[in-house]
């Protein structure tokens, strides 16, 4: 045990110093063998994913002249995490966790292979794929907040930002690798099997989460009421003057920077006039900038405050998508996209972060589910309007302007981050 010597008192009128932040290695949540596990067995599933969200944008993209169509498969994937979110954060504070993953995992895994059977035999016009996309989000609107509450819970409090940055590069190590198989495979076996590949993907999480639970024997948590829970996770998420800061700017970002997401396949099909593997390709560059970015974060922690980092990410991600439209190159997109990618890392995980360290572990599936709710609320308001906006006035006007959203945020965050810091 750590023995600790008292020091004596500082005079009346002396100012401590205050401490410099200790730098976490980015590898240290890997030292805990239950995050390790989960961790691999996530980026496994998470190449899965990403595998699927390529071929089901493009699908739709390239059967649609609609850009509002095309949006919509981000609306399908993130509307159940604004619908529903909230009532799994309850639910997730009240049950036995690896049990509840694992069956939200199986569900998910039963929609991605409902998905790959309707692709295959033909059976799949653009509602149908939409509605199992919907399905898919409600799955992942139930684990989220489990996921996250879990995940924070295996690891120190010094190493809940390391963990969120570790998170964030397994996801995009498989935004990687995910687009750009995809973009490989699609013109040659087609959109089914991909989809198929998600289901298995899932596998390795289930194991997991079935041991975990089996070791943990299922123990129910004590817990009131789900209506005297909700309202504690409300009343304790919009008292905190803090969380409710991040709150606001995880709205305003997550409405502008879905704008990347929702029109890049017609931005590579009308703007650039190229195929599935170019889509796969810029996909796949935003997420090796943050791969690079998870590398850097750590060191970059140690010295700058994290409204600085949020307010320049911002601004890089913001200078990306508003310069996007006005270049028709592989040779300028894939580096200029690659810092976009770097920047939205330090998004991500700065603001998820910020929000799992708000609030005690009793009420952090609850208060995240909060988090949860905004974000898809953002993510599905914004889908629907730069595809709107992009129907239009086209999409490079909407790229611009999502653009000019996200460097209004920045600009905001610097001019306020005396009196309101993350």
């Amino acid at each position: 045990m750590t023995k600790f010597r008292l020091a004596p008192a500082a005079p009346p009128h002396a100012q401590t110093p205050a401490p410099a932040r200790q730098r976490v290695p980015l590898t240290q949540p890997l030292r805990h063998a239950r995050y390790r596990r989960l961790w691999c067995a996530n980026l496994v599933s998470n190449l899965g994913t990403w595998i699927q969200t390529f071929a089901s944008a493009w699908l739709i993209a390239s059967s649609s002249h609609s850009a509002s169509t095309t949006t919509l498969v981000q609306t399908s994937t993130y509307i159940p995490v604004f619908l529903f979110a909230l009532f799994a954060g309850v639910v997730a504070d009240a049950v036995h966790r690896p049990q509840f993953l694992f069956f939200c995992n199986l569900f998910m895994a039963g929609c991605a292979c409902t998905l790959a059977a309707l692709v295959t035999t033909g059976h799949a016009p653009h509602a149908a794929v939409l509605a199992v996309l919907f399905c898919l989000g409600c799955g992942s609107a139930f684990m989220w907040p489990a996921w996250q509450a879990a995940m924070s819970g295996l690891v120190e409090p010094d190493e809940v930002e390391a963990a969120a940055t570790l998170n964030n590069l397994s996801y995009n190590t498989a935004a990687i690798l995910g687009p750009a198989l995809g973009g490989v495979l699609f013109k040659w076996i087609g959109p089914g099997p991909l989809f198929l590949v998600n289901a298995v993907s899932f596998v390795g999480l289930l194991a997991v989460y079935r041991t975990w639970w089996r070791e943990d024997g299922g123990r129910p948590r004590p817990c009131a009421g789900y209506g005297a829970r909700l309202r504690e996770g409300l009343a304790t998420a919009f008292g905190c003057p803090r969380y409710r800061r991040i709150l606001r700017n995880v709205a305003t970002v997550f409405f502008a920077t879905i704008a990347f997401a929702g029109l890049l396949p017609v931005f590579v099909r009308d703007v650039l006039r190229m195929d599935a593997s170019v889509f796969g390709t810029l996909m796949g560059s935003l997420g090796g900038g943050a791969v690079v970015a998870a590398f850097c974060l750590p060191a970059i922690r140690a010295r700058v405050d994290k409204t600085n980092i949020l307010a320049g990410a911002l601004a890089v991600y913001g200078a990306m998508l508003a310069t996007m439209p006005f270049l028709h190159t592989l040779t300028l997109l894939i580096p200029l996209i690659v810092c976009g990618g770097m920047a939205w890392s330090a998004v991500v995980s700065t603001l998820n972060a910020a929000a799992q360290l708000s609030f005690p572990a009793d009420v952090r599936a609850r208060t995240l589910a909060i988090y949860l709710v905004v974000m898809a609320g953002g993510y599905t308001a914004g889908s629907l309007f730069w595809g709107r906006v992009a129907d239009a006035w086209g999409v490079r006007c909407a790229m611009a302007a999502a653009g000019a959203c996200v460097l209004v945020n920045a600009a905001v965050l610097v001019t306020g981050k005396r009196k309101n810091p993350i």
